[in-house]
């Protein structure tokens, strides 16, 4: 496993899924995030949280944006945007981390949220499921970017949780090995990760029944009313 250097173990609470399940089923979490640099702080940030999801007891998974091809610019079939859908369809919850550029999130995690259909057919592979957005900043500390996500990730029909991560000056929160500092911006990615976990575990068994709509339901009994009438016919 890995170390956590900047973790407090004796605060960490490990103990959250025997606290809110009974059964061994593990939340199951991709993550995005907005840059391709080599030395990427939104990546370092999602990572970071990734590692404290797992520690949780989640599986984790994170998503190379490298080669995803802009959205219409492709085929549905080309191998990014499969490996991506498949991923979305396989979690029960996503952490979004981009760096905040010209004032916004940036146009690599946007490119990612925009191949995510709606619905594939009968599928809504994004509604229900829960959401952790995160930002990182070249400067002061801002929240423009994880606003732009919240906006979006209801758009998704997600439950997007109330927490959240800005880290200010992100160039100086990280060690030479890409591991996050103790700091105040760890704690709350920590706090995140947390909250989030929490909250899928509330939400996993339920997600059917919460993100049933009756206009869906309505449309779908009409559907069905035209399948039956075309039959006769």
């Amino acid at each position: 496993m890995s170390t956590f250097p900047a973790l407090d173990s004796e605060q960490i609470d490990l103990s959250i899924a025997e606290k809110i399940r009974s059964d061994a089923s593990s939340p199951r979490f991709l993550i995005l995030y907005g840059s391709l640099r080599q030395r990427s702080f939104s990546r370092l940030s999602a990572e970071e949280a990734g590692r404290l999801l797992t520690l949780m007891g989640a599986e984790v998974r994170i998503f190379n944006p490298s080669g995803l091809p802009l959205p219409d610019d492709a085929p549905e079939t080309h191998p990014k945007v499969q490996e991506l859908r498949a991923l979305v369809r396989w979690c029960d919850g996503m952490v979004w981390s981009s760096p905040e550029r010209h004032g916004a999130m940036s146009s690599i995690l946007k490119v990612q949220i925009d191949w995510i259909p709606l619905t594939e057919g009968a599928i809504r592979p994004s509604q229900g499921k829960t959401l952790a957005v995160m930002q990182v900043c070249g400067g002061s500390q801002s929240f423009n970017a994880v606003n732009q996500m919240r906006i979006l990730g209801r758009w998704m029909r997600m439950f997007t949780i109330s927490n959240q991560s800005s880290v200010a000056k992100a160039w100086q929160e990280f060690d030479e090995s890409g591991r996050m500092k103790p700091s105040s911006y760890y704690d709350r990615i920590v706090d995140v990760a947390e909250e989030l976990f929490k909250m899928t575990l509330i939400l996993k068994d339920h997600t059917g029944y919460l993100a049933d709509r009756y206009s869906e339901r309505k449309e779908s009994h009409q559907q069905l009313i035209e399948r039956v009438n075309q039959a006769k016919t």
